[in-house]
């Protein structure tokens, strides 16, 4: 479990990698104290007025986990394909919401699922889809329900779960900033 002082300081380096990169002006670190040494996978999910405007994540826990950060938060507010790149002005409007992924665990099926509480990996081929947990809670899905969409993420059909496609679950310490209202 991340302290409250960290999970604030890792808000901070994302609204300030943001920051940074919508305004071109050079980076000043803040003091990452014992989260220098800490190395795992996040998810930075950006909403505007309750509606999402980014999300976009490493999976992959070999990084630092304070580049991981910053680097998704720039890349929520400026490269997710679904959305327009966030604006300097509307910065001051956005939330931020952190997911720092615990390690994936293969599953054989819905059985392993516990809504609210995992996060789900599908993958077939070159194809791979991610969901974290808070997702299927957000939307009242079943277990069901949360693999296919998972897999309809991945550009699967979404029964490809019963059908071969690889499945891991994994928990997130899901945390965020309420600015935006």
């Amino acid at each position: 479990m991340t302290s409250e002082s960290d999970r604030q300081l890792l808000l901070r380096i994302a609204r300030e990698a943001m920051a940074v990169h919508l305004s071109g002006e050079p980076a000043s670190r803040s003091d990452e104290g014992q989260l220098a040494l800490r190395r795992g996978g996040a998810f930075v999910t950006i909403r505007k007025a309750g509606d999402l405007r980014g999300c976009i994540g490493h999976i992959e826990p070999g990084d630092r986990l304070v580049d991981v950060v910053a680097r998704c938060a720039v890349a929520a507010c400026s490269a997710d394909p679904r959305f327009p790149a966030i604006a300097p002005s509307e910065l001051p409007q956005v939330d931020i919401e952190l997911s720092l992924l615990g390690p994936l665990e293969a599953i054989a099926g819905a059985d392993d699922v516990e809504i609210g509480r995992h996060g789900l990996v599908v993958e077939m081929g070159r194809q791979r889809g991610l969901l974290l947990p808070q997702v299927a809670t957000e939307w009242d899905w079943d277990r069901q329900t949360f693999l296919a969409q998972t897999c309809q993420k991945a550009g699967l059909p979404g029964d490809a779960w019963k059908r071969g496609a690889k499945l891991w679950r994994f928990e997130a310490e899901v945390f965020g900033e309420h600015k935006g209202g």
